[in-house]
């Protein structure tokens, strides 16, 4: 449920001065965020030397992962990126084999020629825009949804063709406060990426699902990657031809380490948060939305951790979907303990209850402001099951990887069909999905697919109302009268999308009747084509109503507040935030310091438990407290820290950097106790957790033998 927007009047408000703990703030307003506060507490740069557009800024040394997944920064002027181990796991466990076991054994690229294909694209942002006049001056509130958001669409369409030009930048206009704000952004996106260097899963993971979300923390949360460019330093495909990318800025690199107050300023792309959800939202959260993906997900994961555990193959092959299917489903369940823990209904409640006294104190505001709370609880309950529905769809239905893939061949299934087939384009339909084959089978187990589906068809035949199933899929459950296992055996003995050779001897030979009664096609087909035809028409006038509702409440909220900062959510746009080093109080008579040792990680080590399993040479060198230049100023080895940043998803890979714009370390996870942070901040409670920079560097340097990597850096004693 995102957030409402606000005039302009109302936005410049929300970058006025604000608490250095909470707030994710475009960094083109930096100026307007207390920089005078800022300064006090350890800042040294400029305005200018955080974001600029005419020249280098430390906003040049940022990326974006994909199209937002991590963040990483250049810690080097040959295009060396550093982020996070997790967002680098897919692409180590890609390239990992038994042979060549890079998830338990660590990469390391002695030579740039050595370096691997990372099959993701970083994008620097050049420069944004606001906008917002430019739409806001099109719209009225006398339109409704869909007029609105045409017309959004239209111009926005319209703003992106024209800033794009002839140029290869990548232009997007994004809305702030759910529709009533909005900037322009730019953005020079480079394709080739490449893998320098990974710790092996028991330093990159350490503490694996047990410690995730928690602190202390042990982990050597980081990966390199590196980034390539055409001789003109401009964006280009994948070629042998091309050099390193010679950043505009990079970070330089800090060996003085953290002390307790010091300043952190973290950069990044944060993904999302929910911070003018109402009560009624908690509610839907708490009831339906968080025990479902927690119910559904738990069940795929014990699966995959059954099959897991039978064979190496099959725990190399599984490792990154189980990793990106555990991190959310602890998540939810450290989220929805949050907010009840610290009763965040109650707080939204008092909000709300306050909102409509202001409204009821002014004529005009009752006009407007009618009916907001009420159409909260009314939209919620009216989609209370459809939202649910949704929900089964990607994470029961669309969790069976054979279901994901037939869909892939709808295209091919619909040029069969036609009546005047054009060769050229199914001959080319048929080569893309054969060009797809060994990727998707690579990290595919029929046996394990066979064991979720017949999992996640009894979940959603059984939890999903009868009346919003499509008849098909009932006759086909009905006919093994609730044998799902027998069910799934003969469905997976039938199809044609559960078996590399029976896929590609089909591809060969194609016809469009093949697919169409294909039994995992068909399961896809009707459930998709049930919940477009019939489901979703009968949800759009509910889901207006809830949109009036959020966008009303929180222009209210923030006239009714004008006199108080208050941060827009996150949308995947860079963000800064700035905060302090610090230890923390997370119940009664327990205190957690702000810095892990190495020390720590023997404490922890349990050669019986693969998660806490510490390689045998970095044993010797913490025991031998060998640590070289990378030792704090009392002989020990940093491994992690804490500062009171303001992150979320998103941000995972971003660098943590200190008040003279070096980095300290790199922000990777959340504390347990404050997981309903994207709904309700927590600024007691609210810790980013990062790896100090000399952990990253002790392991490259004394764990690896990569020494190299490290002369390319610009270190700072």
């Amino acid at each position: 449920m995102k957030k409402i927007a606000i005039l302009i009047a109302g936005f410049m408000l929300a970058f006025a001065p604000v608490r250095a703990d909470e707030g994710m703030w475009l960094p083109m307003f930096v100026k307007r965020l207390n920089y005078a506060d800022m300064q006090k507490k350890g800042l040294e740069l400029t305005a200018e030397e955080i974001y600029s557009v005419n020249n280098s800024s430390l906003k040049d040394a940022i990326v974006r992962l994909g199209r937002g997944f991590c963040t990483g920064e250049m810690i080097s002027d040959q295009g060396l990126m550093l982020t996070n181990h997790h967002c680098g796991f897919g692409v180590i466990q890609q390239h990992s084999s038994e042979e060549h076991n890079y998830l338990d054994n660590g990469f390391w690229a002695m030579k740039k020629s050595d370096e691997l294909k990372a099959g993701f694209s970083v994008s620097f942002l050049v420069r944004m825009e606001d906008v917002t006049e430019a739409i806001n001056s099109q719209l009225n509130e006398e339109m409704s949804f869909e007029e609105r958001t045409k017309t959004i669409k239209m111009i926005s369409d319209s703003l992106e063709k024209e800033t794009k030009g002839d140029s290869d930048y990548d232009v997007n206009v994004k809305s702030f406060f759910n529709g009533n704000q909005f900037f322009l952004f730019v953005y020079e996106t480079y394709p080739d990426v490449r893998l320098v260097g990974a710790p092996p899963s028991s330093i990159g993971k350490y503490g694996g699902d047990t410690d995730n979300w928690m602190w202390p923390r042990h982990t050597g949360d980081f990966t390199l990657f590196r980034v390539y460019a055409d001789k003109d330093n401009k964006p280009a495909e994948y070629s042998e031809d091309n050099v390193p990318y010679k950043p505009k800025h990079h970070l330089p690199i800090s060996l003085k380490g953290v002390e307790e107050g010091d300043f952190s300023m973290i950069f990044g792309y944060p993904g999302s948060t929910d911070r003018f959800l109402t009560s009624a939202g908690i509610k839907y959260e708490l009831e339906t939305r968080q025990p479902t993906y927690v119910k559904l997900r738990r069940q795929v994961l014990d699966i995959y951790e059954d099959e897991m555990a039978k064979s190496e193959a099959t725990r190399i092959a599984y490792a990154s979907k189980h990793a990106s299917i555990s991190n959310y489903w602890k998540y939810f369940k450290g989220q929805s303990a949050g907010l009840k823990r610290l009763k965040v209904y109650d707080k939204k409640k008092a909000q709300e209850d306050a909102f409509q006294a202001w409204v009821d104190k002014d004529a005009d505001r009752k006009e407007l402001y009618s009916g907001v709370l009420e159409g909260f609880e009314t939209a919620y309950s009216e989609l209370k099951e459809v939202n649910r529905l949704r929900i089964y769809l990607n994470e029961a239905i669309f969790r069976i990887e054979a279901i994901a893939y037939s869909r892939q061949f709808s295209n091919l299934k619909s040029l069969l069909e036609a009546e005047e087939k054009d060769q050229a384009k199914i001959d080319q339909e048929i080569e893309r999905l054969k060009g797809g084959l060994d990727d998707h089978y690579k990290d595919y187990s029929k046996a394990i697919d066979q064991r979720v589906f017949a999992a996640m068809i009894e979940a959603y035949h059984k939890d999903i109302d009868a009346g919003t199933q499509p008849s098909k899929v009932k006759e086909m459950i009905s006919k093994f009268k609730g044998d799902y296992n027998k069910m799934a055996a003969s469905v997976y003995d039938k199809t044609l999308f559960a078996d590399k050779k029976v896929t590609a001897d089909f591809l060969n030979s194609p016809k469009a009747k093949s697919i169409d009664k294909d039994p995992i096609y068909t399961i896809m087909k009707e459930v998709l084509n049930h919940y477009y035809q019939e489901v979703r028409p009968m949800i759009g006038t509910k889901e207006e109503g809830l949109a009036r509702s959020e966008r009303l409440f929180v222009k209210g909220w923030l006239e009714m507040n004008k006199d108080k900062s208050i941060a827009p959510d996150a949308n995947s746009t860079m963000r800064v935030t700035y905060g302090q080093v610090g230890d923390y109080v997370p119940r009664d008579a327990v205190k957690y310091d702000y810095i892990t040792t190495a020390q720590g990680i023997l404490e922890k080590e349990d050669p019986n438990n693969h998660e806490f399993v510490v390689p045998e040479k970095l044993k010797t060198l913490i025991q031998d407290k060998d640590y070289g230049q990378y030792a704090d100023k009392d002989g020990n080895l940093v491994v992690n820290f804490i500062t009171n940043n303001d992150i979320t998803g998103g941000n995972s890979g971003s660098p943590m950097i200190n008040g003279k714009g070096e980095l300290i370390g790199t922000a990777f996870d959340g504390n347990w106790e404050a997981m309903s942070g994207d709904i309700a901040f927590e600024t007691e409670l609210q810790r980013t957790i990062g790896v100090d920079i000399r952990y990253t560097l002790f392991i490259i340097d004394k764990f690896a033998g990569a020494k190299h990597l490290v002369d390319e850096m610009t270190i700072v004693k």
